[in-house]
């Protein structure tokens, strides 16, 4: 009987052979426009499929792995995912780890009040602190510099190997701010006082990183202490009263509008100085506070005319927005202030009858050079005698005629007055405004607890460190206000400053038990304005080797990433605190954008309780549902998970290894063994992930075994074509062999911390895991690495995933795969492609030949294998335009659009900072002589000659444009395979020709054999391409999307005023006229590469004190007892201009 079939197999293989030879005669003969026969492809894709699948189950093991986990089926408990039960118990996780943070805090804030309780100030007191920028520093006797001790510093694994003092804690001092100043000096004093509490909240919470204190008076305590060091330009920018943290403690939400003054009069600096101070107030206000900009002459101007008559929310994008109008404002006709007035009171009480915005505190910036009257009869129409709104007038210029009305202003209206002179009074004198905000926080005693959305900020020491290695950190920061607890100040309302601590997003999604969410799912966390805090589409960074910050990146809707949600059903669910579910599609754009996933999504979302953050837990149907139980002996488990191929995921936490210093240094592994063994009842573990763990641990061990075999097999793979095995489970267990030796390896990046999308992370799987679970089981998955350079695509990755059971509900138990050489995998098509089909051995077509093009492209269209080896990784469109539209239009392939609201894309900007010519010599020269005349005739032409000064040092910066990146949203398309279309042929009229294809399906793979006939040139049709386009908005349009006010939760506490408050602290006019000296030191420090200044004559015209304040703080600048020593190439750059230092 087998003889008969044995026969009946080969004369019908004959009769294939026989009748494709002939066939494609009749073709050619007849004319007939398919000229390339199916038959023929079909027999080359079942033979390479065939060899393919062969060389990837027998070297991944694939085979094998799924029989052991079937002998397990019995002894293993598949159970459905419970999202509700799950997202409630992360969010009870977090909220624990939250409170820990904020009781930290709330110690902190303790003994911060009673240390200034019990502090008298004394202006002359004397007091040698650790000034974070001089620890360490000797002058040229090889002395400590003053306020820089010895100070030890050693590297803490801790604190990402930095080196740092774990006993004390440093202080920084802004640069523009006299670091022995009587007010730092005493507020540097009395908070020693909490070096010990910082210690003390380290030793009961060994997770907290950096914990601080800013002060009001402006310096910035810091533990564990670090050293500082200046910018490139020798600057340290860090102030941190104008930080989101600051802020956001110090004060309670607020309604703002900015008023600013462009009559004539305003021409030249005071106009430049106006618009710094209106962007300098913008920086003041955060995601919960509400704002617009009117400037006004005669007539009113809204900065944006769009929106007339309304506030919009202060987050990033809306504060550019509004800088870049700021730069087209100009200076004519007569300032209208009642008129003004009268449009801000009307516009606040407006925008409240509407409900929207912070609904708490109010207020009106004043930005102007002088106010003809009180307008008493204004303030009594729309503000008295409750006077809800704060009025804040900035006096700009050295004129006080005008001082006396505005600070009545400011007094009746429980606001606060001050004078900006120059550029370099700005920042100081706007942050009084806040001081003023926080007085009723402080009467009532509220120490309210904050918590800001994710941010970076690069300024500070540990951030500039770990930008060049690790890259900049994701993080949030909880908050809480300092009060003076003095009696006799009380109704003063005095804020000494804000404490806070750091927590990195990273802490968050080591709470997430990833195992548990499948291998697409995920967990996420917004804030109260629905901005996310945590997600894995979030993309804060841009650009190759150093990253850079994107600028909206901390204001990221939750709407622009679950873009397929477009009612915001889950958004406003979530930022309204419920608790829930919702359903929708999804397309899951993997593999740098270039991929897409069609998924089924559930997601479950609640609240974290003493937070404004939200929860929430997408968990993809099918496998994604379904966890399993396995269950072996301990001494099993531990026994196969020491292998020395055995590793588990670096960012998944088995067992916490933070909580204790003694365990900071153990492995994962080494931590399980510990807490095993019962030695160890302060380690804390997962206890079902660790028992999964050792269960994959047992099952996968064979393989250890299997591949070593073949690796000592000399027969097997004696070309070296396949040069690494590997497994993954869900349990973040994998296991690595190598068939050749390290060095030899083609690509040495893969399952390395390099290959970000190639390990388990902490929010997701690896890429080929992901794609394997979507393929049909028992398929492989084979695919190029899209990363940069030309070596790494010169590797091939088959990848297959392994059910626990045969059913639709079984979950997947793991993935396995292979690497090979790209020239083995190419090699073995083209051998397959040479097959014949005639019975005398002569191929009546091949790939071969010149007149048809062959190309083996995947299941998104990229190309793996084409003659043209410069289109490898490619996608087909780009070299088969007029193909790849026939096969979208026969429906064998579909384009999926998707949206990228994270984009940035290049523009042409022809505008420059024109401050950028100071860093020119010359101009720097030009600039510092001709402020020097400019001052000399100020009287005589006010401020207006500045302006014409200045335009011709900047027309050579204007003229230089500049390319640059924005954000902005984009549309791109993926392309997918029809699964059920396994083969198809095609024609195509090219204008009097017909170009015929043939597709077939590479049986178990996701790869498709396409055979193009290339005599027909079809070059009118356009290629096909993935390139995003940038989605325009007509200006109706972007009106709409800025007036848009999506769903947000106000904070739950609000202190707008307090009838117990002094308001007759409403402050002053402090002009500050510089000397003839002072003027002619600044343009000495510009003329002369090195300059030197007798000590003695600085001191005549300057001052001692504004020597070592204004000096000594310079970057490259020295003092001696005789000579005041500045290298200007670096102190020079520091500000606009250097005699803005001195007023």
């Amino acid at each position: 009987m087998q003889v008969d079939r044995s026969k009946v197999r080969a004369w019908s293989a004959c009769f294939l052979l026989l009748s494709s030879t002939l066939s494609y005669g009749i073709i050619e003969v007849g004319g007939f426009h398919q000229s390339i026969p199916p038959s023929v492809v079909k027999l080359w894709a079942s033979a390479f499929g065939g060899e393919m699948k062969s060389i990837s189950a027998k070297y991944s093991g694939s085979q094998l792995l799924q029989k052991k986990y079937k002998e397990f089926d019995r002894a293993v408990r598949v159970e459905e995912i419970d999202g509700l039960r799950l997202v409630k118990k992360l969010a009870e996780n977090m909220e624990e780890m939250f409170h820990k943070k904020a009781q930290a805090m709330k110690r902190l804030v303790v003994a911060a009040e009673e240390a200034h309780l019990q502090h008298e100030e004394d202006p002359d007191l004397l007091y040698e602190y650790f000034n974070a920028v001089l620890i360490n520093e000797v002058d040229e006797e090889g002395n400590n510099v003053e306020l820089g001790g010895e100070f030890i510093l050693q590297p803490n694994d801790h604190f990402n190997n930095l080196s740092v003092n774990l006993s004390l804690s440093v202080v920084q001092v802004p640069t523009n701010m006299y670091n022995k100043d009587s007010a730092i000096v005493n507020g540097v004093y009395w908070s020693e006082a909490l070096n010990k509490v910082f210690v003390d909240n380290f030793e009961r919470d060994p997770s907290l990183i950096w914990q601080y204190f800013g002060s009001a008076k402006g310096f910035f305590r810091q533990y564990p202490g670090i050293k500082w060091k200046p910018d490139e330009h020798g600057v340290i920018a860090f102030d941190c009263r104008n930080r989101k943290w600051y802020i956001q403690a110090a004060t309670s939400p607020k309604n703002v509008v900015i008023l600013v003054d462009v009559s004539g009069s305003m021409k030249g600096l005071r106009l430049t100085i106006a618009r710094q101070t209106v962007s300098s107030i913008l920086d003041t206000l955060g995601d919960d506070d509400f704002f617009n900009i009117i400037a006004y002459n005669e007539e009113l101007h809204y900065v944006e005319p769009c929106l007339n008559g309304t506030l919009v929310q202060a987050d990033v994008a809306n504060k550019d927005h509004f800088r870049e109008h700021l730069d087209k404002l100009f200076a004519q006709g007569i300032g209208m202030l009642n008129i003004a007035l009268s449009e801000a009171f009307n516009l606040l009480n407006e925008f409240n009858e509407t409900g929207r915005g912070s609904e708490c505190s109010q207020a009106i910036m004043l930005v102007t050079d002088g106010a003809v009257d009180t307008y008493d009869a204004i303030f009594a129409k729309f503000n008295w005698p409750d006077r809800k709104v704060r009025i804040f007038p900035y006096l700009i210029g050295r004129e006080s005629a005008f001082a006396d009305n505005l600070k009545w202003m400011a007094c009746a209206n429980k606001g606060y007055f001050t004078q900006i002179s120059t550029l370099a009074d700005v920042q100081e004198n706007v942050m009084e405004y806040l001081h003023v905000l926080s007085r009723p926080k402080v009467i009532d005693r509220e120490h309210d607890t904050v918590w800001t959305e994710a941010y970076i900020d690069s300024t500070l020491p540990q951030a500039q460190k770990l930008d060049d290695g690790q890259g900049p950190v994701l993080m949030t920061t909880v908050a809480m206000p300092v009060f003076s607890t003095k009696n006799e100040t009380r109704n003063h309302g005095i804020l000494l400053g804000v404490v806070g601590t750091d927590v990195p997003v990273s802490e968050l999604l080591k709470t997430i038990p990833k195992y548990k969410l499948g291998i697409h799912g995920y967990a996420f966390a917004i804030t109260n304005n629905g901005y996310i805090l945590t997600h894995p589409d979030l993309r804060p960074l841009y650009g190759d080797g150093k990253k850079r910050r994107k600028p909206n990146y901390s204001s990221v809707d939750l709407s622009e990433v679950e873009w397929e949600d477009k009612d915001d059903t889950l958004r406003n669910a979530m930022v309204n605190r419920k608790t829930g579910t919702f359903s929708m599609e999804v397309k899951k754009s993997i593999d740098k954008g270039k991929r897409v996933l069609v998924l089924q999504n559930d997601y479950y979302y609640t609240d974290i309780q003493g937070t404004p953050f939200s929860l929430g837990v997408a968990l993809s149907r099918g496998h994604g549902k379904f966890f399993f139980a396995g269950n072996v002996t301990v001494e099993e488990g531990l026994h196969d998970l020491e292998h020395p191929d055995v590793a588990l995921a670096d960012e998944w936490t088995y067992c916490n290894t933070d909580d204790h210093p003694e365990h900071r240094y153990l492995t994962q592994i080494e931590a399980i063994k510990r807490y095993l063994s019962g030695h160890e009842p302060q380690l804390r573990c997962d206890k079902d992930l660790v028992q999964e763990v050792l269960f994959d641990a047992v099952v996968t061990a064979p393989l250890e075994a299997y591949w070593t075999s073949l690796v000592l097999n000399k027969s097997e793979n004696s070309d070296k074509g396949v040069e690494i095995a590997y497994l993954g489970t869900r349990t973040g267990l994998s296991r690595i062999n190598l068939f050749v030796v390290p060095n030899k390896l083609t690509s040495q990046d893969f399952l390395t911390a390099e290959d970000k999308e190639g390990v388990f992370n902490a929010d997701h799987f690896p890429l080929w895991y992901k794609r394997a679970a979507e393929q049909v089981p028992g398929t492989f998955v084979y695919s190029l690495p899209f990363n940069t350079g030309s070596e790494n695509k010169s590797v091939v990755l088959a990848s297959t995933a392994i059910q626990l059971l045969d059913e639709r509900k079984s979950p997947i138990a793991a993935a396995v795969g292979i690497q090979m050489k790209l020239d083995f995998f190419q090699r073995k098509f083209w051998t397959a492609s040479r097959q014949c089909a005639a019975l005398d051995g002569k191929c009546s077509i091949s790939c071969d030949d010149e007149d048809i093009n062959c190309y083996l492209i995947d299941n998104n269209g990229f190309i793996l294998v084409a003659e043209d080896y410069t289109l490898t990784g490619k996608f087909f469109g780009e070299a088969e335009g007029a193909v790849m539209s026939k096969l979208l239009q026969m429906g064998s392939f579909k384009r999926v659009t998707l949206y990228d609201y994270q984009a940035l894309c290049w523009v042409y900007s022809e505008s420059s900072d024109s401050g950028n010519a100071l860093f020119d010599p010359y101009f720097a020269f030009l600039s510092a002589v001709k402020w020097l005349l400019t001052e000399l005739v100020i009287f005589l032409v006010e401020f207006n000659l500045y302006s014409w000064w200045q335009s011709d040092l900047t027309a050579k910066a204007q003229r230089t444009g500049r390319a640059m990146q924005v954000p902005c949203d984009t549309e791109y398309p993926a392309f997918v395979s029809e699964r059920t279309i396994k083969e198809n042929t095609g024609n195509i009229d090219c204008d009097g020709c017909i170009k015929s294809f043939v597709i077939q399906q590479i049986p178990s793979s996701n790869l498709f054999m396409v055979v193009v006939d290339n005599k027909c040139d079809c070059s009118m049709f356009e290629p096909i391409t993935m390139d995003p386009v940038e989605i325009m908005y007509n200006e109706s349009l972007k009106c709409e999307r800025l007036k848009m006010q999506k769903d947000r939760r106000r904070p739950d506490t609000c202190h707008p005023f307090h009838p117990e408050e002094n308001s007759m602290e409403c402050g002053g006019a402090h002009t500050l006229t510089p000397s003839f000296s002072a003027t002619l030191l600044c343009v000495l420090l510009a003329l002369f590469p090195r300059s030197f200044i007798t000590l003695k004559w600085a001191e005549s015209c300057l001052g001692s004190s504004h020597i070592e304040s204004g000096l000594s703080f310079l970057p490259g600048c020295q003092m001696s007892e005789t000579n005041v020593c500045c290298d200007t190439t670096s102190a020079f750059r520091q500000t606009h201009g250097l005699c803005d230092l001195f007023g």
